[in-house]
């Protein structure tokens, strides 16, 4: 279990952090909840008001029974349910199992260990005259209708109550014995009113819980003899989560027969006989484990499945998630920007690699975390999941050195960087608004690949994202080569132009060239691995790239037109780009026909322009050999990065070509 190792280390170090915010793990033997109602009462048990809260959620202490329930009694030490704290719950038509007395007792043992503090005592002298649920029907928390509480609110002209829009429904129905209350204890000799907040409750009932442990055992992460953890908790995820990593109670479904004779009573006594954990090693990992996903940096959420990425030092780590590792505004490396300098004289470098200027920010940028993190930081990434509501697995888990986490990153970064279609959002009085169209050199983030992969598709298919992002994991932190189906399906978007919005296409143009570039830079076949540039490159001859680049001219050339005449549509090149890719010397024929138009048009009107795109094609049609240019099999995905790269280059020449642009 190396992965609870490293979160138990994890939990260690967090701890010693200097988080002015705050934000530290839980404490052990502890648990988080939604609370709805916070009732006040004086150090003298009696009671005073009380309060619906909204969305807050608290943390409590807990045995380790509770922190994993799902069924059956197991009452919380301090904050529970109304059905746990109510002893007249039962009095008020209460739905479920009432389980008071168990609370009760539980609660007074902990105060005669002489580990308790004046605020459980006061609400120990409260609970016991069992008038809670009154208290809370006669100040409107809840409501009952003739003595028994109703579970929906059916009077529509009055207002909902705070309650009914707090608690969760099931098919329209409600259990207000579902209420969870905390307790807030108003005195001057108390300086912790809310007693969720009060660390001195939450030291004395981790003392006392350790004196009621289990018999010691050897604990299989640790190493050390310590009280054995019979339950493992859950609400890892969130704090409705009932999924647990670790599980062990098939004793009586004999789910499992095997060499083991464990028991109740064995367990207990010596532990289990494959393997045990320590109370402290569970708690401390699953609490590591809560902390990071909330903590939401170098996390991924997908539904249930959680990917998370971290150091055992707890200093921050480059998220292998991103669209670009910094911040857009950072980089500004359009390749338009790159290539051009503001003298009017001067000629953009076209066949520069523009991939040089990204290659030393990105070097810059992940040094600074290579200064930070020590030799001795491991790195761990972890994924987990759970297939039912009660079970979650680890799908995956990989432990790094920084050096070899961060040259992954990096490699990630820099194999499949590609101009990438990003609009910069720009803020106005009225709110968010649309600003120019960049393409900036990034890797594309995962999200945007799963996008452009499968599209509307992903509505419907949760299954299907979790299968994405298990996949390109490796490609992301192990320097995988991208899966060759993907490769494919990138090739088939990015031909479709039809039934896609414009800015569609052109995303999932981009991130098809970045993925190119990056199988590449990865061929398993190491002998035809080769590094592609990101810039036009006229010496390229292949037959794929050569007819990208005609296909880009013919697009520059009727849009240039359609401009002219204010006409917006599709070019014919954008029509017919899948079929140019499956047929490329019938359709080149077909679309350089329906040209003819644009042409006479702009001979007329722009006459310099049509005359440099002229010149394009016969340069381009020279470069073919004749036998790859009348040769109609389909095209492959070097096709994609001769267009692109053509079009890139028109939209630099858009800005500097004096001549064209003041016809």
């Amino acid at each position: 279990m190396s992965w609870m190792a490293q979160l138990y280390d994890t939990y260690e170090q967090a701890m010693l952090l200097d988080d002015m915010s705050g934000s530290r793990p839980m404490p052990i033997s502890h648990t988080i909840q939604n609370a709805h109602i916070v009732i006040f009462i004086d150090d003298e048990g009696n009671f005073k008001r009380a309060e619906v809260l909204d969305k807050t959620q608290i943390v409590l202490p807990a045995t380790e029974k509770s922190a994993g329930r799902s069924s059956g009694e197991a009452p919380h030490a301090l904050a529970d349910k109304i059905q746990y704290v109510a002893g007249d719950y039962e009095l008020f038509g209460g739905l479920k199992s009432a389980y008071f007395n168990g609370y009760q007792r539980q609660l007074q043992k902990w105060i005669e260990s002489g580990l308790s503090t004046p605020s459980i005592a006061a609400i120990y002298q409260y609970i016991v005259k069992q008038t809670v649920v009154a208290d809370l029907v006669r100040e409107k928390i809840l409501w009952a209708k003739d003595n028994v509480l109703i579970t929906s609110w059916d009077d529509s002209s009055d207002t909902t109550p705070a309650l009914f829009k707090t608690l969760p429904k099931e098919k329209g129905q409600l259990d207000q014995g579902s209420a969870l209350v905390c307790w807030a204890v108003e005195s001057d000799n108390i300086e912790y009113t809310k007693t969720w907040q009060d660390p001195d409750i939450q030291q004395q009932w981790i003392a006392y819980e350790s004196q009621r442990a289990s018999s010691q055992t050897v604990c299989y992460v640790s190493g050390k003899n310590e009280p054995l953890a019979l339950n493992h908790p859950a609400k890892l995820r969130h704090s409705g989560d009932k999924a647990k990593l670790i599980s062990a109670n098939d004793l009586s479904g004999f789910t499992f027969k095997g060499r083991f004779t464990d028991s109740k009573k064995t367990i207990e006594h010596s532990g289990l006989q494959a393997s045990s954990v320590g109370f402290l090693t569970a708690q401390k990992a699953h609490n590591a484990l809560r902390w990071l996903i909330d903590r939401k940096q170098c996390t991924l959420k997908n539904g249930d499945q959680i990917i998370v990425v971290w150091a055992v030092s707890g200093k921050d780590t480059p998220s292998a998630f991103g669209e670009s590792i910094p911040e857009p505004d950072i980089w500004d490396l359009s390749p338009v920007e790159i290539a051009i300098d503001d003298r009017p004289e001067h000629t953009p470098d076209l066949t520069s690699d523009l991939g040089e200027s990204y290659a030393k920010k990105l070097k810059s940028y992940m040094q600074g975390y290579h200064k930070s993190l020590k030799p001795e930081d491991t790195i761990s990434i972890m994924a987990i999941d759970s297939a039912t509501p009660g079970r979650m697995a680890v799908t995956y888990y990989r432990k790094s050195m920084p050096k070899d986490y961060l040259d992954d990153i990096t490699a990630w970064h820099t194999d499949f960087a590609w101009p990438q279609r990003v609009v910069k959002e720009r803020v106005s009085e009225k709110g968010k608004s649309s600003g120019p169209v960049n393409w900036p050199i990034q890797a594309p983030s995962p999200y945007s690949i799963m996008q452009a992969l499968y599209g509307d598709i992903l509505k419907s298919n949760e299954s299907l994202k979790k299968q994405f992002y298990q996949r390109i994991l490796p490609c992301l932190v192990e320097r995988a080569c991208i899966p060759q189906d993907m490769l494919r399906l990138s090739f088939q978007q990015a031909c479709k132009s039809t039934n896609k919005d414009y800015w569609e296409w052109e995303r999932n143009l981009g991130v098809a060239c970045a993925l190119y570039r990056g199988f590449y830079a990865r061929h398993f076949d190491k002998s035809k691995r080769k590094e592609i540039s990101m810039s036009l490159d006229t010496t390229i001859t292949s037959r794929d790239y050569l007819y990208g680049r005609l296909l880009a001219v013919a697009e520059n050339i009727e849009s240039y037109a359609l401009s002219i005449a204010d006409v917006t549509r599709p070019t014919s090149a954008n029509r017919l780009m899948q079929r140019f890719a499956d047929r490329p010397y019938t359709t080149w024929l077909t679309i350089y026909k329906q040209l003819d138009p644009y042409i006479q048009q702009l001979s007329t009107r722009r006459p310099r322009f049509l005359n440099n795109r002229q010149k394009e094609l016969d340069q381009i049609k020279d470069a073919f050999n004749y036998d790859d240019f009348t040769n109609n099999t389909q095209l492959k995905g070097e096709f994609l990065l001769g267009f692109h790269c053509q079009r890139l280059a028109f939209k630099a020449n858009k800005e500097t070509n004096v001549t064209e642009q003041g016809e």
